[in-house]
């Protein structure tokens, strides 16, 4: 195992320079995709590696995660040992689990009461509050629907508001709170993957911004109902449910709107700097995958060496 067994733990960061260029330089859509499957598979192998560290680091000692069929003096012997990072791994993966597990149940928490919020309502695409405070979101569920108020209506023309429902559908057509659950969880796996969390937050916005752009058929609309919104919403009333006009930077989403459509590729090419980071972290993650995997796969073979799974 070795130094592989430590080696997913910071992996994390040759994604670093993707995040930063991928909101610049790729289609929305694809840089979310991309930066998500890096963030789960970094956050899976950084914490597999996590638990295989407790298990090595306190095989031989009293209380080990080690199964009765393992506590065989020899089997303890043959299993690498490193007491200080065991030690270390078994506070880390705790945290890990609980703030993993915290972070899903709010993110379930929210939309169930948000869903229960509009129970006494007609059963719409569309839900329209009546509330002085200005606001939109995608509410995802059974019967995805998306919420307005007035205030926020009463904000934007004909052209806009087709544009507000637009992007909000977007966000529900596309899924986008699975890709946000999906690198929030593994922030909170990884500290190292935040950068990648807060560029997903921005690119969804702005797929939802092009997907918006295209079914009203004008970029120039779009962007000004985005500022207008910005310029008098306070975001969406729960921060796990994509919003209109969320706190973030909205001037680079009107100004991307305003400039020329950005040109869809399946994957970047090597020889711009976007394509380059992009090959970077995808070598980080498949080394990442490979640490994991070697080291899991080499303790079972010392243990099934040593005594009889």
């Amino acid at each position: 195992m070795g130094v592989f067994v430590f080696l997913p733990l910071v992996l994390p960061l040759t994604a670093w320079p993707v995040a930063r260029l991928a909101a610049h330089h790729l289609h929305p859509r694809t840089a979310t995709r991309l930066l998500t499957g890096f963030s789960g598979v970094l956050a899976v192998c950084s914490t597999l590696c996590l638990a295989l560290l407790m298990v090595v680091g306190t095989a031989q000692l009293p209380g080990n995660p080690l199964p009765d069929g393992w506590s065989d003096p020899e089997v303890r012997e043959a299993v690498p040992y490193d007491e200080v990072a065991g030690k270390a791994a078994i506070p880390a993966l705790i945290a890990v689990l609980v703030s993993c597990a915290r972070a899903a149940w709010r993110h379930h928490r929210v939309r169930r009461r948000a869903g229960r919020a509009l129970a006494g309502l007609p059963g719409t695409s569309v839900v329209v509050l009546s509330d002085e405070s200005p606001y939109a979101y995608a509410l995802p569920g059974r019967k995805d629907r998306v919420v307005v108020t007035t205030s926020m209506l009463a904000t934007l023309t004909g052209p806009e508001r087709r544009a507000l429902f637009a992007h909000e559908r977007a966000h529900l057509d596309a899924r986008h709170h699975t890709f946000l659950l999906t690198v929030q969880l593994a922030a909170r796996a990884n500290p190292f993957l935040r950068p990648l969390r807060t560029a997903v937050t921005y690119t969804t916005e702005r797929w939802a911004d092009e997907e918006a752009a295209t079914r009203v058929g004008s970029r120039r609309v779009v962007a000004r109902a985005v500022g207008k919104a910005a310029l008098v919403s306070r975001g969406a009333p729960v921060a796990t449910l994509a919003g209109f006009a969320v706190a973030g930077p909205v001037p680079r989403r009107v100004a991307a709107l305003l400039g020329p459509a950005p040109v869809a590729h399946v994957w970047p090419s090597l020889f711009t700097r976007a394509g380059l980071a992009a090959w970077g972290a995808a070598a980080g993650t498949t080394v990442s995958a490979l640490c994991s995997a070697n080291s899991a796969v080499t303790l079972l073979l010392i243990l099934k060496a040593a005594t009889p799974l």
